[in-house]
């Protein structure tokens, strides 16, 4: 008997792992949901962007195991080498690009005993918090195909919203998981910096500005795929050492009594959409109805001064990035092969001179201690992770606009998120609001440095009081 789609879709990931453990279901009942699913949505949405017909056969023959066994999955077209998978970083110019060998996160998560089954769109080099791109197109939020999806793991994220998987991987270099779980009603957790490996094929990321993770349905699957690869690889330039319990194990408890600072206002004093702060205001008190001590308050530094700064590090890695491929082509890149923003700012990055790389490095270090000393003094901070709820289609195209404009609209769209890139703290994005025209609104939970295990903690708790799963999207 066949597994419907209502059915798959009752389950997280976990819940299907035990299910095929357990016997209740066939892995190759789950396997097949999910490429039914696949192929029914997949033409509306544009999540999925490469499906690996040998990874396909293979699941279906082998044998599950691992607390994750069976479960079907995808991994970002983004900085994440799955053997013998093509990696295009949403890009044109990449197209065809290939390793072979597993990035040391793909290969935890397999040994987890999850079925990775191919690639998820990106914006291209993960420039944008919308995905649309020049070589896969248009990536569509699930719950109204009009909107975006958010970026840069946009597809990962409405491949999870559409039902097709329970949870997929996903990156963040300045949001681009917290975006997409707002975007579609998911919850998204960048981990602490150094808490998950970043190679073989990288080291520092970005100087610690990038992050891995995934984008789920439930606080445990976020948890349980944390346990899956959390830890540091052979060579890693540092690491944040992981609990010595399970994050499985501690979500189950709930969080001391925290102080949670809240803000309705961006960084830079400015308001934001109506149902942005309402969904903060309501967090707020139900947060302080739980216990917790709950004020205003938000920490005082320049955005303006670190996200300038860290701009550089992103756009001169991207040149670096950019010309590592023109030497494997063994030919320069051409412009048709980069959208006009990307080429737009890989070009400005040329006039950035050694010493200029260098001097941001200590303006980062000025803004991050401004923001590391409002977090001596509490636990938590609670913001909207993005200023509006998605927007449409085109708003934020990187084809279209100029790279002043581009800045301008994204800056306006995602003002909460890039600075605990820089920080590297902890930040997570939980799907508690809905507006009035049924689409989500995500608040972000910031917590300490190395205290993933509280954050989810406190996000578990809230999911208990305030369940979201039963709420899918109406694709």
């Amino acid at each position: 008997m066949s597994l419907s789609f209502n059915e798959y879709r009752a389950f997280d990931a976990l819940g299907l792992a035990e299910a095929i453990r357990n016997g209740k279901l066939k892995q190759s009942e789950v396997l097949e949901a999910a490429l039914g699913r696949l192929s029914a949505v997949n033409p509306q949405v544009n999540a999925v962007t490469y499906l690996d017909e040998a990874a396909v056969a293979e699941a279906r023959s082998a044998p599950a195991s691992g607390p994750l066994g069976g479960v079907p999955y995808f991994i970002k077209d983004l900085h994440a080498p799955v053997k013998g998978m093509p990696l295009a970083h949403g890009s044109r110019l990449f197209a065809g690009q290939s390793f072979d060998f597993d990035s040391e996160t793909v290969a935890r998560l397999r040994r987890a005993g999850l079925r990775i089954l191919g690639r998820t769109a990106s914006s291209e080099l993960g420039m944008s918090p919308s995905t649309e791109t020049a070589l896969a197109g248009a990536t569509r939020n699930p719950w109204n195909l009009s909107r975006i999806a958010g970026g840069s793991s946009g597809g990962a994220a409405a491949a999870v919203a559409a039902g097709i998987v329970p949870a997929s991987h996903a990156t963040d270099s300045g949001g681009s998981i917290r975006i997409p779980a707002s975007c579609n009603g998911l919850v998204g957790l960048k981990p602490t910096r150094g808490l998950l490996p970043t190679g073989p094929h990288r080291g520092d990321a970005t100087h610690g500005l990038s992050h891995e993770h995934a984008v789920t349905r439930s606080v445990r699957d976020c948890a349980a795929l944390l346990d899956a690869t959390a830890g540091p690889d052979v060579g890693a330039p540092y690491y944040t050492p992981r609990p010595a319990r399970t994050f499985l194990e501690l979500i189950a408890e709930p969080p001391r009594k925290l102080r949670i600072a809240f803000t309705t206002r961006t960084f830079r004093d400015e308001a934001v959409h109506p149902e942005c702060e309402a969904a903060v205001l309501d967090t707020a008190r139900r947060l302080e109805e739980m216990g917790h001590v709950v004020e205003a308050g938000r920490p005082d530094f320049s955005p303006a001064a670190l996200g300038a700064a860290t701009g550089i590090l992103l756009i001169t890695g991207l040149a670096a990035q950019l010309r590592a491929r023109e030497a494997v082509l063994g030919r320069p890149a051409r412009e048709d092969e980069l959208e006009p923003v990307t080429w737009e700012a890989i070009r400005q990055s040329h006039s950035v001179t050694g010493v200029d790389y260098a001097s941001q490095f200590p303006r980062i270090n000025q803004e991050v201690r401004k923001i590391a000393q409002f977090f001596e003094t509490v636990d938590v901070l609670l913001t909207p992770t993005m200023a509006s709820p998605p927007v449409e289609l085109g708003t934020l195209s990187t084809q279209t606009l100029s790279l002043s404009e581009f800045k301008q609209a994204a800056g306006s769209l995602v003002p909460f998120t890039g600075a605990f890139n820089a920080t590297g703290q902890p930040a997570i994005s939980l799907p508690l609001h809905w507006t009035s025209d049924g689409m989500p609104v995500g608040v972000q939970l910031v917590g300490r440095f190395g205290e993933d295990s509280t954050l989810l903690q406190l996000s578990a708790e809230m999911e208990r009081a305030w369940p979201w799963f039963h709420r899918t999207a109406p694709l």
